[in-house]
């Protein structure tokens, strides 16, 4: 599947803008991350950017978001890893992460909020003007993105990233997309 279509899918899915631009931020982590640990680029991306196909379906069930997400991504004979990933990225399930590509996503999901989170109270409001010493005092701070889970984030360790390396990273992807991302 090529971008363009995944986009599409997730514009039929998904209603809310601001969860649109979400996948799409985890979706340009995930690639950085596919770079940097030398994968498969096209594949970690999709991922990113389908990982919540079925939110809009599944927001009042939550032990059933990934579930319906990942039987549609298979319906459309999408990669069993991407599959696969999308499912265990919600840890309601209980399925153990055990590829890079489930780790990877595991934690690419929480941290787009954190950072999204530091753009919006940083006077500019420009995620331009944050650099990881701003994310990584905020990621100190209980209070602050409540929703962004601190232990997720932290899982980058699994794939060989310090917290500093890979928020450095998901940052620097982020900023990169800051038009598309509304930043």
């Amino acid at each position: 599947m090529q971008r363009t279509d995944a986009l599409e899918l997730v514009r039929q899915h998904v209603k809310n803008k601001n969860l649109i631009k979400h996948m799409v931020a985890v979706e340009v982590v995930m690639g950085a991350l596919a770079r940097r640990l030398v994968e498969n680029d096209a594949l970690w991306r999709l991922t990113g950017l389908l990982h919540d196909i079925d939110y809009d379906q599944t927001a009042e069930k939550p032990a059933e978001h990934s579930k319906l997400g990942a039987q549609m991504l298979a319906e459309l004979q999408l990669p069993a890893e991407l599959v696969q990933a999308v499912l265990v990225h919600n840890e309601a399930h209980g399925i153990p992460r055990s590829t890079r590509l489930d780790k990877a996503l595991y934690c690419s999901d929480p941290v787009t909020g954190l950072i999204v989170a530091g753009a919006l109270i940083h006077p500019s409001k420009k995620i331009a003007n944050i650099d990881p010493d701003f994310i990584l005092n905020r990621y100190g701070e209980k209070s602050f993105a409540r929703g962004a889970d601190r232990e997720a984030i932290a899982s980058c360790e699994e794939l060989g990233l310090t917290l500093r390396e890979f928020v450095t990273l998901a940052l620097a992807a982020m900023q990169d997309s800051a038009t598309e991302l509304g930043l």
